[in-house]
């Protein structure tokens, strides 16, 4: 990704969470508390999927990599600012801020098609138990979040190459508190109508699409619920799906609420305050919600305790 030869900013400047220097260091903490949360239950979610034999199935899997993606995902953004919080210096080198962007949306967009694809598994185990094994096979898993990461990685790649190579001739302050494509491009001392359009379509196209086929998923799972005739079999069922329901619409209601909209002055401070959501609290919460939501899960989790004491 080579800049444009009109490019003269070298480093960008985060603006942060505005001014609020009085609350610096309580907004630090309640961060920093978050981020510990995300990477503590993440990884116990990890370690639980690994060495609980119980645990070997392709639902889990595909939580495990979600749990990976959360680490990663917050890792990105929430580590740079708890660093900006307690520093005057809140610059980023342009490479560096193009990097964030491009990890932000690799690990952001790869998520939203795990969680698509986990639909998908849900509905095969509800619709056709017999065969689940035989069609959720091993090496069909491993496929699916392999195309995942793939197509999460090219589709985060045209949007870094894109926003690199644009002319920035300053000024040099990211009204954000990370790197993402909207703030960064209105520095540009061109034209950014298209990458901004580009943005819409490609990433709304995304989230759409992979939206609808959650949707359709769970459609196509209701009704296979209502043929479940013991309300206890139906009670587990929906167990393994509520989890995941509610992850998808915390997560999906920001994402399109961000990127969706077109870009003004004022939707600028309410990107900042939705990317909070899905940046530092939704990674800390999606754990919590798919171990309180699932028994399986809250039993291999009591079984890790027992023996760590």
């Amino acid at each position: 990704m080579n800049k444009d030869n009109s490019t003269s900013v070298t480093d960008f400047v985060l603006s942060g969470l505005g001014n609020k220097d009085d609350l610096q260091l309580l907004i630090f903490f309640i961060f920093l508390i978050l981020y510990i949360i995300t990477l503590v239950a993440n990884l116990t979610i990890m370690i639980i999927s690994v060495t609980d034999a119980s645990l070997h199935t392709p639902m889990y899997f595909f939580l495990y990599n979600v749990a990976f993606l959360d680490i990663c995902y917050s890792s990105v953004v929430v580590p740079k600012m708890l660093t900006d919080l307690m520093s005057q210096n809140k610059m980023i080198s342009f490479y560096g801020c193009i990097l964030q962007i491009h990890c932000f949306h690799f690990f952001g967009s790869t998520e939203a098609i795990l969680f698509t694809v986990m639909s998908y598994d849900r509905f095969v185990a509800i619709a056709q138990p017999l065969r689940y094994t035989t069609i959720m096979s091993f090496d069909v898993c491993c496929g699916l979040a392999a195309c995942s990461w793939v197509v999460g990685f090219f589709h985060a790649l045209i949007h870094s190459i894109m926003t690199a190579k644009l002319p920035y001739c300053g000024p040099n302050v990211v009204q954000h508190f990370y790197c993402d494509v909207k703030p960064v491009v209105n520095l540009a001392c061109t034209d950014v109508s298209f990458n901004l359009k580009l943005l819409v379509r490609v990433t709304g196209t995304l989230t759409s699409v992979t939206l609808m086929l959650i949707i359709l998923s769970y459609i196509f799972i209701s009704k296979y619920l209502l043929k479940i005739k013991t309300s206890q079999g139906r009670r587990r069922a929906l167990s393994t799906c509520s989890g995941h329901f509610t992850v998808v619409t915390l997560q999906y209601g920001t994402a399109l609420f961000i990127y969706m909209r077109p870009s003004t002055k004022d939707s600028l401070d309410q990107d900042r305050a939705a990317a909070i959501m899905f940046s530092a609290i939704t990674p800390a919460f999606n754990p919590i919600i798919y171990t309180l939501r699932n028994k399986d899960m809250s039993k291999a989790l009591k079984k890790l305790l027992k023996i760590s004491h």
